[in-house]
């Protein structure tokens, strides 16, 4: 357990490039080869922390001058997502999720029943977090395990799931996201979508980047976008001229450099995943192999930040207007792209699409990581984290994901029973997604002579 416990503080920064170079030389990749593509991923992932980084420091005091400048009252701090990982990774049941979760992505892949070969191992806290939770809400630590054990089962059958539009619109070849924050917000943007294409008007709306930018000339340009936003938000936390230029260029940097982060990293990936296309073309031919990465790589797109950087003073204000929400977004305000980055490509990358149902998630998150603020709370004392003075802590990183309310919830209220429904409905998506609609689509080829 320790050696464990050291292995996941190293941070995905260090953790990915040891796992990456590892995958790499079991899938046949020459050793220097494996190596500089695991440290180019690697320093990738540094720049883009050091990106996200920028972010918060400009948008975290930005918020808060928000918060003083209207005189927001709120019980509930949002610490972010490193304080909800330390706290899912802070005890034994939490630690527990990475070898689970190895063991299981194993078993669906010599089954047959995921096409994910899942390399983020580090965001299995995810899955540690909804298992922690509902510890701390039943005392039962073999349903907490069990718990973690569904969530990831959950995770790959997603991965799966979004893999064909993530290549489509990302532009990543044989790349899935089984992330537990972002994942989730594909199953809400699919229906979203059928609404929106029914609305008069509306379904005309065209906002890409490359329509706003034909549109709108230099205005349009993503890192000027992200200028102007930068401006309007430095403007509503009542700054100083001075605080609202530097604010502005800060958000145009990241606008810029986000996007060059996620090319570095795409660059190590390469020969990763173009080894495992060739393992998988060699040894089990007719099957596809997905490599599961952090949704990070997404989150560097224009459609995703230019959304995103609206969403920021949307969630401040929605947080003072719902009725029944205690939390003060606060910690996770600049990691809203990870929440709505699977929402963009079922949108086709339509920002407009992407705030409105932004806003509507995050309105829904608001209310679920009110509601799991308690149990937040009792598991961050079991795993001796610092509340620094604070009563009540919660997180929109993986506090409002709509997940962590039908996980506890349904423990809450079924206890075993409630978690294994959800185990169930996941292992029947896995087998219709790799056993049945293969078998169909196969059969439908041979009847129409596709093919032949």
């Amino acid at each position: 357990m320790s050696v464990l416990q050291w292995f996941v503080d190293l941070g995905a920064s260090v953790m990915l490039p040891i796992l990456l170079f590892i995958f790499g030389i079991v899938l046949g990749t020459k050793p220097s080869k494996a190596f500089k593509a695991g440290l180019t991923v690697g320093i990738g992932f540094i720049g883009l922390n050091l990106v996200i980084g920028l972010l918060t420091s400009s948008l975290g005091p930005a918020a808060k001058a928000m918060v003083d400048n209207f005189g927001f009252q709120l019980d509930t701090i949002d610490v972010g997502w490193p304080a909800a990982a330390a706290i899912s990774y802070g005890t034994a049941l939490g630690s527990l999720a990475i070898p689970l979760g190895i063991g299981l992505n194993v078993f669906l892949l010599i089954t047959g029943l995921t096409k994910t070969l899942d390399v983020d191992i580090w965001d299995y806290w995810h899955c540690a977090f909804t298992g922690s939770l509902v510890y701390a809400l039943t005392g039962n630590f073999a349903l907490g395990l069990y718990t973690i054990a569904i969530h990831l089962v959950v995770i790959f059958f997603l991965g799966d799931l979004i893999a064909k539009d993530i290549e489509k619109f990302y532009g990543f070849p044989k790349i899935t996201f089984p992330h537990g924050a972002s994942a989730p917000s594909y199953l809400v943007a699919k229906p979203l979508n059928w609404v929106f294409d029914r609305i008069p008007g509306f379904n005309k709306l065209e906002a890409n980047p490359e329509t706003i930018q034909k549109r709108l000339g230099i205005f349009g340009d993503s890192t000027v976008m992200g200028v102007l936003i930068g401006i309007v938000i430095g403007f509503l936390a009542g700054y100083s001229a001075k605080e609202v230029m530097q604010l502005a260029v800060q958000t145009g940097a990241v606008m810029m450099l986000m996007p060059r982060m996620v090319s570095l990293l795409m660059e190590g990936l390469a020969p990763i995943s173009e080894a495992a296309s060739d393992f998988v073309r060699k040894r089990m031919p007719g099957r596809d192999l997905y490599i599961g990465m952090d949704s990070a790589l997404s989150v560097g797109h224009p459609a995703v930040l230019s959304a995103s950087l609206i969403i920021v003073p949307i969630t401040l204000f929605l947080a003072v207007i719902l009725p029944g929400n205690t939390v003060l977004p606060f910690g996770d305000l600049a990691t809203i792209p990870f929440l709505v980055c699977l929402m963009t490509p079922v949108f086709r990358g339509n920002i407009i699409r992407t705030v409105v149902a932004g806003t509507l998630y995050m309105a829904v998150g608001l209310l679920i990581a009110s509601w799991a603020a308690p149990l937040i709370t009792d598991a961050a004392i079991a795993a001796n984290f610092d509340m620094a003075g604070n009563s009540s802590i919660s997180a929109l990183v993986d506090g409002a994901v709509w997940t962590t309310f039908i996980f506890v919830g349904l423990a809450k209220v079924l206890n075993w029973t409630g978690i294994t429904l959800i185990g169930l409905v996941a292992f029947g998506g896995l087998i219709y997604l790799n056993k049945i609609k293969p078998k169909r689509e196969a059969k439908l080829n041979d009847d129409t002579g596709v093919g032949l």
